[in-house]
């Protein structure tokens, strides 16, 4: 029975040691790092002013990867022709001065949080506006060091980027803004980015916009040479779609409302000079205040854009038909004047008559010289009023449907509204027809380009 109790004690005490051994290991391998950190970044052990060795350690350009998380694009604007990105950007490259014994396999990796503890490649932004990285709670921003020497640099950041915009097709059209990444100060003989191999874009799913749909996005390179040099440089073109449903219902229905309602006026009656002239007024003014409104939302370009095409016919439209009325107005005074000079016409030739008759009825002695009601067949009178049947007893020319319905509108100012009711419309959808498939044939054009 004592050997039993003498046996568990064993037991027990060496449990407690192998777990204070472990413990010990735990904090051993802790420190373990400081004393890595301390032996590969000591004073006069590391240079960050010096740039890493080339591959496999020759005195070729150093090799920097990148590769982005697109987080968010908030804003695209028209006016200002740029964009504002979210980004977690990240930079990979090999220092062979910065390795390290990973104690068979237990240190993966050490970390940073300060930048300026080993060399950076000196990337920029070259298309930036303004930028500024993220400090809450604490700076969002790391580097790791791996066993072999490879420096993992990550952060993450928020740009504002320009973007130079054709604005031709607006509200049509599709954008390509780019994200241009380059170096400052070291040469293509001293630094060279390349697209990490594999994914080296990636963008959040669910990515929403108000306004536009990232449709794709691409990666090229984009070296510049100037006079000091060869630079090497990144670049990620972005397409963008601009959402048209939102155009379609402010915009091209509200107008087609308005130059419908001006046509009203061709169904009033020609006397209602204030109705008329009221609802051509306002509908102008409306109309040019929408094209305004459209055009303060647009940087003010050199060329003609799709819009304004657009509002350029309209308010055209509209205001055809406020001239028309004012043509219609003239018609019917034109027209009023013609029946009092008939009218005045028609009295004096019955006043005539009526003297005339007084006159007759004055010298009821008076005879009269009769002409013969029948005359012989060789009178050059007779021959001469049957020629003058003949011609008209020819058949008679075929009639002019036109003609034919605008006679049955007596004046002209009324003729007028009729064919402006039927003309109006053809036109502009006429217009339609053409804007639109011109348009929406150029958009599908430069898609397949």
């Amino acid at each position: 029975m004592g050997s039993g109790h003498f046996f568990w004690a064993i037991f027990y005490f060496a449990s407690l040691c192998s777990a204070s051994l472990a413990n010990n290991a735990k904090i051993n391998f802790r420190e373990k790092e400081k004393k890595v950190l301390d032996q590969i970044l000591g004073a006069g052990k590391y240079d960050a002013r010096i740039r890493p060795s080339g591959i496999n350690g020759t005195d070729g350009p150093a090799i920097v990867r990148i590769n982005l998380f697109v987080r968010s694009i908030m804003t695209i604007s028209d006016i200002k022709m740029e964009y504002s990105v979210q980004l977690t950007f990240r930079e990979q490259w090999t220092d062979e001065r910065l390795k390290f014994d990973d104690i068979q396999g237990r240190l993966k990796y050490l970390t940073l949080t300060e930048a300026n503890r080993v060399w950076m490649p000196d990337l920029f932004f070259s298309n930036e506006k303004e930028g500024h990285f993220h400090n809450i709670i604490m700076p969002n921003v790391y580097i790791r060091i791996f066993p072999n020497g490879s420096v993992l640099y990550s952060i993450r950041i928020s740009l504002t980027l320009a973007c130079p915009m054709n604005l031709k097709l607006y509200p049509l059209d599709r954008q390509i803004c780019s994200l241009r990444m380059a170096s400052y100060g070291w040469t293509t003989n001293d630094l060279v980015f390349l697209w990490k191999e594999g994914d080296p874009v990636q963008v959040v799913k669910n990515l929403h916009l108000p306004r536009f749909t990232l449709e794709k996005f691409l990666t090229d390179y984009c070296n510049s040479k100037t006079n000091t040099g060869e630079y090497s440089c990144l670049k990620v073109d972005l397409l963008f779609k601009r959402e048209f449903s939102y155009y379609l219902i402010q915009i091209y229905i509200p107008c087609c409302m308005l130059v419908i309602v001006s046509w009203v006026s061709f169904w009033l009656d020609q006397g209602a000079v204030p109705a008329r002239v009221s609802l051509g007024v306002t509908t102008l003014l409306t109309m040019a205040t929408q094209t305004s409104g459209i055009n303060a939302s647009l940087p003010p370009v050199s060329y003609t854009k799709a819009i304004d095409v657009w509002t350029g016919v309209c308010l055209t439209f509209v205001f055809g038909a406020l001239l028309e009325f004012a043509l219609v107005n003239y018609a019917s005074r034109s027209d009023m004047h013609k029946e009092n000079m008939k009218k005045k016409r028609r009295d004096l030739e019955q006043a005539s008559l009526d003297a005339a008759s007084d006159l007759l009825d004055t010298d009821s002695n008076a005879t009269f010289a009769m002409k013969p009601l029948v005359r012989h067949p060789g009178d050059p009178l007779a021959l001469e009023k049957r020629l003058q049947c003949e011609v008209h007893m020819q058949a008679p020319k075929r009639p002019n449907c036109c003609k034919t319905w605008l006679s049955k509108f007596p004046t002209r100012s009324k003729r007028i509204d009729v064919i402006s009711r039927i003309t109006f419309p053809l036109v502009f959808a006429l217009f339609n027809l053409v804007y639109w498939s011109t348009y929406l044939f150029r958009e599908e054009e430069d898609e397949t380009f």
